[in-house]
C-alpha cells in the first residue's frame, strides 16, 4: 500500500542567473512499512526534500500525498494538526524541551493533540528504547545517544504514517549511530512503521531497505535491491 507519493516537486530559489534549482522535477513513491535512505552530498537538495515532505517548506509545483492526503491543499491549521498526528520527526540535535523530562518529552506531541497515550503503549516503547530508569531526567541528564532515544520515542508514540530522520546520527559517536540504526530497524519491522532516513552516510543507508540519491536536486539513483 502506498503511504508517501511525491509527483513533480520543484523547489526554487531567486531568478534569471540567480536561480537555484534546489529540487528539479523528482517523482517517487513510498510503500507502507519501507524503510527509505535518501543520501547526497551537502548541497545535493536531501533536507529540502525532507522539509517538502514533512510540510515544513511549501513547493514552487508539485505535490506530496500522504496516506492519500494532499498535504498542500491544506489550510495552515489543518496541515499543523495532520504533521502532529501523521508525521513524527527525528532531528540531529533532538529538539528536546529543556525543562521536560523522558516521558514527557515522548508524550508531549500526543498531550498537545489532547491524546492519551495509553499507559501499555508508553512502557512498551520505553522498553524498546531502554529509558526505563531515565524516565525523570531532564535532557540535560541524559547521553546524546539517550537524547535521540527519547526523541525516536517521540516520533513512535502516536503511530505516525511515516518517521522523517534528518540525520539522526550526526551528532553522535560511532557506537551510538549503531543504537540508533539498530533501534529504527527494529521499529520497522515490530511496528512496520515506514521510515525516510536523510542522510550523507552511504554505509549508514545500507541498512535501509532501498536507497534514493540525490544529485543537484534530482534523482539520481533509486535501488531496492539487495544493498545489504
Amino acid at each position: 500500500m502506498e503511504i508517501l507519493k511525491v509527483s513533480n516537486l520543484t523547489k526554487y530559489y531567486g531568478k534569471g542567473d540567480a536561480l537555484v534549482k534546489a529540487i528539479d522535477n523528482v517523482s517517487f513513491s513510498v510503500e507502507k512499512g519501507e524503510f527509505v535512505a535518501i543520501v547526497g552530498a551537502s548541497g545535493s537538495g536531501k533536507s529540502t526534500l525532507m522539509h517538502l515532505i514533512g510540510g515544513v517548506d511549501k513547493p514552487t509545483s508539485g505535490k506530496v500525498y500522504i496516506d492519500n492526503q494532499d498535504i498542500y491543499s491544506m489550510k495552515d491549521d489543518a496541515l499543523c494538526i495532520f504533521r502532529r498526528r501523521q508525521i513524527g520527526l527525528i532531528y540531529q540535535f533532538y529538539n528536546l524541551i529543556p525543562i521536560l523530562n523522558v516521558k514527557e518529552n515522548i508524550t508531549l506531541t500526543s498531550n498537545l493533540d489532547n491524546h492519551k497515550v495509553s499507559k501499555e503503549k508508553l512502557m512498551e516503547i520505553i522498553k524498546l528504547l531502554g529509558l526505563q530508569d531515565r524516565l525523570e531526567h531532564l535532557p540535560n541528564q541524559l547521553s546524546g545517544g539517550e537524547q535521540q532515544r527519547t526523541s525516536i520515542g517521540r516520533a513512535l508514540i502516536t503511530s505516525p504514517a511515516l518517521i522523517l530522520a534528518d540525520e539522526p546520527t550526526g551528532n553522535l559517536d560511532s557506537k551510538a549511530s549503531l543504537e540508533i540504526m539498530e533501534l529504527l530497524k527494529l521499529s520497522n519491522r515490530k511496528y512496520k512503521q515506514t521510515i525516510i532516513m536523510i542522510t550523507h552516510n552511504l554505509e549508514l543507508a545500507r541498512e535501509a531497505d532501498r536507497i534514493i540519491k540525490l544529485e543537484d536536486g534530482k534523482i539520481v539513483e533509486d535501488t531496492n535491491e539487495d544493498i545489504k
